[in-house]
């Protein structure tokens, strides 16, 4: 029973990196350059989920939920044409995110809803553990 509670709580923890993701990539959505480096335009950033294998018990199944953020690449940047820009290229044009603030609500939806899932799926571990003491006690 406790180790439905550590899958549970895993994947809560995946799901608020991911929504600290998300709001990281709303919030650079107008921004021409990587903060980090200064000089790189901004990638959109993703959270990736696969199971936690490394610590599963084979006497009790069930695995955890890891997560990885990465950067997305394989989308084109947007490009502006904006020459007065101060980081406006030769052509006049800025580079921009590869960010669609649409599809990041949306994630951002989706992440929200897991969440809660998993809140339901611990309150209903905790529920079951008390009836079981209940029961024995």
């Amino acid at each position: 029973m406790l180790k439905g509670i550590d899958i549970s709580t895993s994947a809560l923890v995946a799901q608020r990196q991911r929504m600290n993701t998300i709001a990281g990539n709303i919030a650079a959505v107008n921004v021409a350059y990587d903060p980090n480096s200064g000089e790189e335009p901004f990638y959109r950033r993703m959270v990736t989920f696969q199971a936690d294998t490394e610590s599963l018990d084979l006497e009790t199944s069930g695995a955890g939920v890891k997560y990885k953020v990465e950067i997305d690449t394989d989308t084109p940047l947007r490009k502006t044409y904006d020459p007065g820009h101060r980081y406006a290229d030769q052509d006049g044009n800025v580079t921009y995110p590869n960010i669609d603030v649409v599809t990041e609500f949306v994630n951002a939806m989706e992440a929200g809803r897991a969440y809660e899932a998993n809140i339901s799926a611990l309150d209903i571990t905790k529920d079951m553990f008390n009836t079981s003491l209940r029961i024995l006690g």
